[in-house]
């Protein structure tokens, strides 16, 4: 039975079509092969219809809306600017400045490809023009990118809230070291090839002198708004004063006052725009959540998680095998998979067998989405990739190739993550 389900469902990948209709015409025809289960069609149409039925995934559109004005409101060069003043000068300071960058703006969008899209369109030809290999600096771009799905808030936190029932607040807090941490081993490959491969001096020296040459005021005054974002949205939810959907409510309220009235970036004619954009968004992202709800529940009901969990602890008996196994099996889902329904379809299925063995579902939805990041800029679907390869005219697979070490980099982050819980949970 379980078989035949991942039959059709890879076979419905693999056949080119879009995997919200391909989890829906997967839970369609579970309704035509077992006819004795009690499913039918009005069933699958309820579930498609009350799995959008929830205040929490409010949030998905309010923090896309608000990551896309923050980036039409320049919010990107004026973080780069900040921290590119502090260590532009130093061993690999300007291309450690856009990990920063996309670290902190992974607190404002909430999204791995708008991080990619908006730091990589202002730094990737920054760093060229100062004479860093154009291959490596969009490698190094598109992996830092994945950022963006760890530092909160998250897209994908939100939807492992929604289906392990954990708080999404909490897993935003659970995000924050190992966003950290992430970044920091990246920015430590980054000081290491740097420092291997040379660097053009003068050329920083010119360049740190004309950022230093505006003063740290002036910097900081210009940058203060961007860098007040993260701590608005995250201290209002660690507070108790919000939650996560009123935060995400509030960060675009933030967004359209900052970009229109404080930098005035944006006028009021390009809101049409932004928001037909942030709807071609959010529609396929429901239409993912309709259908990956309705099929987890209905492999729920055919006891194909308990199946799964009931035959990995009966056969594996190490917990640290186990982990690796799982840690495995998401990288080569993430490779193939888009993440947001890998994660709905997935957390029922091992969330029962990492409770069992004594893991947090907190510690378990950070691994899990630290995990599926990876699968940004793994191919063939890795999504960051092709973002960078579109801005920069780079070959898919060159790009791929130069983000190998920044991918490992990340794998390390992720064993680090999966073996020591205090990482996730040192703040609940």
């Amino acid at each position: 039975m379980i078989a035949i389900i991942l039959v059709v469902f890879f076979g419905t990948l693999l056949a080119g079509i879009p995997i919200g209709v391909a989890v829906a015409a997967t839970s369609v025809s579970c309704v035509l092969m077992f006819p004795n289960m009690p499913i039918s069609a009005e069933y699958i149409y309820r579930c498609l219809c009350t799995a959008l039925d929830s205040t929490t995934l409010l949030a998905v559109p309010m923090f896309i809306l608000s990551g896309n004005l923050m980036a039409k409101g320049g919010i990107s060069k004026k973080l780069y600017d900040f921290f590119a003043y502090f260590v532009g000068n130093k061993t690999g300071g300007m291309p450690i400045a856009a990990i920063i960058t996309c670290l902190f703006y992974g607190a404002i969008s909430g999204s791995a490809p708008a991080t990619v899209a908006a730091v990589g369109a202002m730094t990737i030809p920054i760093l060229i023009d100062l004479g860093y290999d154009k291959k490596f600096v969009v490698g190094m771009v598109a992996t830092a990118g994945g950022l963006g799905v760890i530092i909160p808030p998250s897209l994908p936190f939100i939807m492992y809230g929604l289906s392990s029932g954990e708080s999404v607040g909490t897993l935003f807090i659970c995000g924050i070291v190992p966003g950290i941490l992430i970044a920091l081993i990246m920015s430590a490959y980054t000081y290491f090839y740097c420092k291997t491969h040379g660097e053009d001096k003068e050329k920083l020296e010119e360049n740190a002198k004309t950022i230093r040459e505006r003063g740290l005021w002036n910097v900081f005054k210009e940058g203060f708004f961007a860098l007040l974002t993260p701590v608005i949205i995250l201290g209002g939810i660690y507070g108790g004063i919000v939650t996560p959907t009123e935060a995400a409510t509030i960060s675009v309220v933030y967004a359209l006052v900052v970009s229109l009235f404080i930098y005035r970036t944006m006028s009021l004619k390009d809101l049409l725009p932004i928001t037909s954009a942030t709807v071609r968004s959010c529609a396929p992202i429901q239409l993912i959540v309709a259908a990956a709800t309705c099929f987890g529940r209905i492999l729920t009901m055919m006891q194909v998680p308990q199946t799964i969990a009931d035959t990995l602890t009966s056969t594996i008996t190490s917990k640290i095998a186990l982990l690796l196994i799982i840690n495995l099996f998401l990288l080569l889902v993430g490779m193939v998979m888009e993440t947001l329904a890998a994660i709905l379809i997935l957390t029922p299925i091992f969330l029962p067998v990492v409770v069992a063995m004594g893991m947090s579902p907190l510690h378990f939805g950070v691994m899990m989405v630290v995990n599926l990041a990876i699968g940004f800029v793994t191919p063939p679907v890795g999504v960051n990739l092709y973002v960078a390869s579109n801005m920069t005219d780079t070959p898919v697979l060159s790009v791929a190739r130069y983000a190998m070490p920044y991918i490992l980099m990340f794998i390390i982050a992720l064993l680090l993550i999966t073996f020591i819980p205090s990482i996730s949970l040192c703040f609940v």
